[in-house]
């Protein structure tokens, strides 16, 4: 259960930082911030996951937390994207 919190949460800041890169990059300006944003973005459900295996391990948050990480990010990067597409789209 504990799995499905920490994945939704990583997913969350992942669809944060990719929002931030994909704003700065349509706006012309590739610099620093950018790559920075972008290479956080990649590299955020690696860490998650192999901090997560390292630190936490099966006698904390049950088994196959691993899995119900990776689903949480899933779905929460979708989710994000629906929720903000609907948002865009309702505007005038």
């Amino acid at each position: 259960m504990w799995g499905i919190f920490i994945g939704l949460a990583s997913g969350a800041l992942q669809f944060f930082l990719l929002l931030k890169f994909t704003k700065i990059i349509t706006g012309g300006k590739f610099g620093i911030k950018a790559l920075v944003f972008g290479i956080t973005q990649f590299l955020l459900p690696f860490v998650v996951l192999l901090l997560s295996a390292f630190f936490l391990g099966d006698n904390i948050l049950g088994e196959n937390f691993l899995m119900w990480i990776g689903i949480g990010m899933a779905a929460a990067l979708v989710i994000c994207a629906v929720i903000r597409f609907i948002i865009v789209s309702k505007r005038p």
